[in-house]
């Protein structure tokens, strides 16, 4: 890190983050980094940890600096993925390492590299209008995103709105370009909703079918009236909802026995067309139409805390937009593609988009992001704290 007089680059910053082993739950001084960078510049920060039965406390961060509106949110994270087989990588995981202008180290592109140059960009602004500016800046920043996002943002939000905080935008810093940095602007999420299925049978030799009865056949048919017609043809902004079969398990070592129960796992990324309970209905509608009164079976649908949502394109989509057009001549798909992040959880405190660099290498052995990428993407939070802050 470069002395408290300085102010860091996103380099240095990056390269203070990824050297922290902060690999869910464990946050190795990941938090610190942040918190020093941020109080030198005059934010005041607060550390809250969280606590539920059955999940690790997690320490979260909040900072601000300002207290009027408008508020405008930087949000991300800094727990990391485990690294894998560690004896894979070309550059130690927490080492930082840069070769051939490529920055290396578990967490470089989701999203440690993200929230660095949102610091940045931040301590930047600060510093060039040395205080003269009207409204706030805020960080949200969690150890739980990879993890069961228990003791992170959610509740992180329910404690700033508690205290009377309120934002206006927030821009997370998730890795939302496929290949190349101003591609694409996430704007929304697919829900996400996991089901269990279990087909009732009765054990029995395989010599004596009639005093048995296989699931399997039951299984089979439940899992092909569920995937024989789509959910949906798509929306305005979404793909359409998709099922998967995740597993298909009976647990059956014998030959000679059949088994009492087969089971399948499956998830479903679906779009603004569904909620979880209409989704869930649909999806029971389904199998009693095809078990009839030949199946027996359980569903189990899993609690979701993942709905659709959309962002609908605005002024602040417009400006973050122009400011990616700026730096990288691109102009950004507006897309709701991917997995799940924690707009899922800001959504409901403001309207949120997500932007940060390229996450081709995100999750994998030797994940690395351009140093150049780092810089640009910087240059491009500096445009939109410029332009929200005339």
């Amino acid at each position: 890190m470069p002395s408290p007089t300085a102010t860091p680059t996103a380099l240095d910053l990056a390269q203070a983050l990824i050297r922290c082993p902060s690999v869910t739950p464990e946050d190795a001084g990941a938090l610190d980094v942040v918190a020093e960078a941020l109080a030198s510049a005059g934010f005041a920060v607060e550390r809250p940890v969280f606590s539920q039965d059955g999940h690790p406390d997690t320490p979260n961060l909040y900072a601000r600096i300002g207290s009027e509106g408008p508020c405008l949110v930087f949000a991300g994270h800094t727990d990391v993925v485990p690294v894998g087989d560690e004896a894979a990588w070309h550059h130690a995981p927490f080492d930082a390492r840069i070769a051939d202008g490529m920055l290396y180290g578990r967490g470089a592109a989701d999203m440690k590299g993200g929230v660095a140059c949102m610091m940045a960009a931040a301590l930047a602004f600060v510093a060039r209008r040395d205080g003269g500016f009207s409204g706030s800046i805020a960080f949200l920043i969690t150890g739980d995103e990879e993890g069961p996002a228990v003791n992170g943002t959610v509740k992180l939000l329910d404690w700033a709105r508690a205290r009377g905080e309120r934002f206006t935008h927030c821009l997370l810093g998730e890795p939302t370009n496929p290949g190349r940095l101003g591609e694409m602007i996430k704007i929304g999420r697919r829900g996400s909703l996991t089901g269990k299925l279990t087909v009732l049978g009765r054990q029995g030799h395989v010599a004596y079918p009639h005093k048995a009865e296989n699931p399997i056949p039951g299984l089979l048919r439940l899992t092909s009236a569920l995937i024989a017609e789509p959910l949906d043809g798509g929306t305005a902004h979404f793909d359409a909802s998709n099922l998967e079969f995740t597993t298909i398990d009976v647990g059956n070592t014998a030959t000679n026995v059949i088994p009492a129960t087969a089971r399948a796992t499956f998830n479903i990324r679906f779009n603004d067309d569904w909620t979880a309970e209409t989704l869930g209905a649909e999806i029971r509608r389904r199998l009693d139409a095809a078990a009839g009164n030949a199946v027996r079976y359980l569903l189990d649908l899993q609690p979701s805390n993942s709905p659709a949502f959309l962002t609908r394109p605005d002024a602040f989509v417009g400006l973050v937009a122009e400011a990616i057009h700026a730096e990288t001549g691109l102009t950004p798909v507006l897309s709701t593609t991917g997995g799940t992040s924690d707009a899922r959880f800001i959504k409901d405190a403001c309207p949120v988009i997500e932007f940060g660099l390229v996450g081709e290498t995100m999750h994998q052995v030797d994940e690395c992001v351009a140093v150049a990428d780092i810089e640009r993407l910087t240059a491009i939070y500096g445009r939109v704290l410029d332009a929200y802050f005339p």
